[in-house]
């Protein structure tokens, strides 16, 4: 059979590049029609530059078919994401203490009316209550809540939260090889966590790292995509001259294989 110029090229085009992984492919796609879906709601399409979901997702290494579970999820923007991504043969849980479904309780409402998003699954309990079955999830990801672990207020308005009862718990429901992905406020070294956190919603990033670490995770890499070294750490995260700009951490961590 001849081959013209308009077939060989043709041929070169189907072919995937030499190193190529199908699989990151399918994943950047995937995430790529889940932020494009025309059923996202305004809202959440107006974050969408700040928060970098394309970049985030992928750092994280959700893709279809994934377990995953949204921890202190509030009014699920990052929910809804994970659902589109994993499609149907994946799920998510949308995990939030009572105060947090409280706080976002007509976000919640919104998001899943009319069973708009049927693989997600809705949990809210205490840490102690949280039930999730051993390796059943490939995914974990902390959005602007890791903090909220050391959160200690003064009017009894959140209820003890153990950051180390909670990775414990994520670790034996995490697959091995399983991954969670951190994302929070920076915090200057130092300080007590607690203090920090009540003046600030700020964490130290080391604290962060060592918390994991001393749970049983590894560290698997780091990004400065939402960074800004002109931030001012001292400032609470509400504070209008930093809202919406905050220098953010992201890091992964992962379940050891064995």
């Amino acid at each position: 059979m001849r081959i013209t110029a308009a077939l060989a090229l043709a041929l070169f085009v189907a072919l995937p590049a030499a190193g190529a992984d199908p699989g990151a492919d399918a994943s950047q796609a995937a995430i790529a029609a889940a932020i494009a879906s025309p059923d996202r709601p305004k809202s959440d399409l107006e974050q969408d530059e700040r928060r970098k979901p394309q970049q985030v997702l992928e750092f994280a290494g959700v893709a279809p078919g994934m377990q995953v579970i949204d921890v202190f999820s509030a009014g699920g923007y990052y929910t809804e994401l994970l659902a589109r991504t994993v499609g149907v043969k994946g799920g998510v849980i949308a995990y939030n203490n009572p105060p947090y479904a409280s706080f976002a309780a007509k976000g919640i409402a919104e998001r899943y009316a009319g069973d708009r998003l049927p693989n997600v699954r809705q949990v809210t309990c205490t840490i102690e209550q949280l039930d999730l079955m051993p390796s059943s999830l490939d995914l974990a990801i902390f959005v602007m809540s890791y903090h909220d672990l050391y959160w200690k207020p003064d009017d009894g308005s959140w209820p003890p939260t153990d950051p180390k009862l909670l990775l414990g718990k994520l670790y034996v429901a995490l697959k091995p090889g399983g991954v969670v992905m951190v994302q929070d406020h920076v915090a200057n070294p130092g300080g007590e966590p607690d203090k920090v956190v009540a003046d600030l919603h700020r964490i130290d990033p080391s604290l962060v790292k060592h918390d994991f670490e001393k749970a049983g995770f590894v560290f698997d890499g780091e990004s400065r995509l939402l960074a800004n070294p002109d931030d001012d750490h001292t400032k609470l995260v509400f504070d209008e001259a930093v809202r919406g700009k905050t220098d953010r951490f992201l890091f992964r961590f992962r379940k050891p294989m064995k």
